[in-house]
């Protein structure tokens, strides 16, 4: 039985995400900060998107040929002993965000505990549901950029509530659409086969002007560490979901 941190003390869909550029910016270790300011795009709707897919090497296809050509006796064992094995993995992945707003509230937004926050009102972070089998269109936060001087900072993170911990088998893209200007893509490409849990993005209220930091820091503990890590200050508790 999985349980993952819960935060303990508080704090529609149809939303208008704007226009939608056909280019995109790859936030990576040589290229980690985004200006959402400087390319107009501090108003409106940002929509955070996580979506998955397994590794092909993972999931058969062109894994058993390359291992065939290694060991060609593998040939004649049974095509149901080539399928068993680490490819039979369980991921959920959940998209969620820890927000600090400039009045000094503090709290989270994701699909443990129901804290699947608002649009309209403090803290001006949505997210849209809980995705549980990786489909297509994934998760997906949305944040009121109207409200941009309410925020000091926000810190967007993946966590694996159940299943075997496996970043590393996972193929992860957080991408977010600004009402304005290309989208923002960051990949989860690194391998961290035993983490829980990844910060992905750092959005900061500086002076007025609205950053994005890649982040991309794994780490194997629950929420709470990516709170220690961050400063956060939250206190946490165990949390489960509802069965579906």
């Amino acid at each position: 039985m999985s349980f993952w941190s819960n935060w303990r003390f508080g704090g529609g869909n149809g939303f208008d995400s704007g226009s939608v550029s056909s280019y995109a910016i790859e936030l990576t270790k040589r290229r980690q900060v985004v200006s959402l300011t400087k390319q107009g795009a501090a108003t409106g709707n940002l929509r955070v998107n996580l979506s998955w897919r397994m590794r092909t090497s993972d999931i058969g296809g062109s894994g058993r040929s390359s291992s065939l050509l290694r060991h060609p006796f593998k040939l004649f064992k049974p095509e149901i002993v080539q399928a068993q094995g680490p490819a039979v993995v369980q991921i959920d992945l959940d998209l969620a965000c820890l927000y600090e707003l400039k009045d000094g509230t503090k709290g989270v937004v994701q699909p443990l505990g129901s804290f699947f926050g608002d649009i309209n009102s403090p803290p001006y972070v949505k997210l849209s549901g809980d995705d549980r089998f990786g489909s297509g269109s994934g998760e997906t936060i949305y944040i009121n950029m109207d409200h941009r001087d309410d925020f000091k900072r926000l810190l967007v993170f993946v966590y694996i509530y159940d299943g075997t911990p496996a970043f590393d088998r996972t193929h992860a893209v957080v991408t977010l659409y600004p009402s304005n200007g290309p989208r923002i893509e960051i990949g989860l490409d690194e391998r961290a086969p035993q983490a829980r849990s990844c910060a992905v993005v750092l959005i900061e209220n500086t002076k007025g002007e609205l950053t994005v930091r890649r982040e991309v820091k794994y780490v194997y503990g629950f929420q709470a560490e990516l709170d220690r890590l961050y400063g956060w200050g939250l206190q946490w508790g165990r949390g489960y979901k509802s069965k579906v």
